[in-house]
């Protein structure tokens, strides 16, 4: 599955795609004069881009974006059928804000379990319904202009970015290469601000 997945991705970006009527937002934390930018390229199946909301992003909020000095964009990556899905469930209310993105890597594994991309969609349908988070699964998935922002998201980051892994991090558009975890990002974000 994951190989027919990034062979539709390879396809799909030789193509030029339509200006969609409605803008769809990036999810973005923090101010636009932040003296850092931090853009993160997550697949939200990636155990990884999981524990760097749940372990990393907190602190970041804390100690570097609540304070104004932070600005952090979430880029799409989706990895596989069930990340295409979730980003484009994360996207949907299109609001640019971040809460239903933590909310799914935060209960990544109630929905990211089964065997085929039919047990992956019922669970993140049930997740979703059970939360009351007033999202309806079928009308975000099958959202055209969202699959095309998600999909042009990962594009971006293969041609400008070199991005062939999740998590990766931008810090001030260089390609961040130390181990991910909280003291090397701030030890970059310390220099820059």
């Amino acid at each position: 599955m994951k190989k027919i997945f990034i062979l539709t991705i390879i396809f799909l970006s030789n193509l030029t795609f339509l200006k969609a009527d409605v803008k769809i937002n990036s999810i973005i934390v923090g101010k636009e004069s932040s003296k850092v930018n931090i853009i993160v390229y997550e697949s939200l199946t990636c155990s990884y881009c999981a524990n760097f909301h749940k372990k990393i992003y907190p602190k970041l909020k804390k100690d570097y974006i609540d304070k104004g000095l932070v600005r952090i964009e979430f880029r799409s990556f989706p990895l596989d059928l069930a990340a295409l899905n979730a980003s484009k469930i994360a996207h949907c209310k299109n609001d640019g804000k971040s809460e239903i993105l933590h909310f799914l890597f935060e209960n990544q594994e109630k929905w990211v379990k089964g065997e085929t991309i039919d047990q992956l969609n019922k669970n993140l349908k049930d997740l979703i319904k059970s939360e009351n988070l007033n999202i309806d699964f079928d009308k975000c998935t099958n959202n055209k202009n969202i699959e095309d922002f998600v999909i042009n998201e990962r594009i971006e980051g293969v041609k400008k970015y070199k991005v062939n892994s999740t998590p990766t991090i931008i810090i001030n558009e260089e390609k961040f290469e130390k181990t991910i975890n909280f003291k090397n990002i701030k030890k970059i974000i310390e220099k820059l601000i």
